[in-house]
């Protein structure tokens, strides 16, 4: 590894980590900031290589999962005005 690599702390990568479903996720969003890329960018790329994702590897929120989510978490309040279902 590199001297000017980066290594995202775990704090970070914890504070994006939500239980919805009973399953832990991370919202195409927080991990388009990790990734330092554009959640739309990666939505892109996750939809064109589907076949290398297992079925149970992702899902799509509800409108009211996104709604209590966005009421639940402060730090995404971004999403309030978001057409885009996370």
């Amino acid at each position: 590894m590199s001297k000017t690599s980066a290594v995202i702390p775990v704090e970070r990568i914890e504070r994006g980590i939500l239980l919805i479903r009973g399953h832990k996720v991370i919202l195409d969003r927080d991990l388009a900031d990790l990734y330092q890329v554009k959640a739309i960018a990666l939505r892109q790329q996750v939809k064109r290589n589907q076949e290398r994702f297992p079925d149970d590897f992702m899902f799509q929120l509800t409108a009211g999962e996104k709604a209590e989510v966005i009421a639940n978490c402060d730090n995404l309040e971004r999403l309030k005005f978001s057409p885009t279902l996370p």
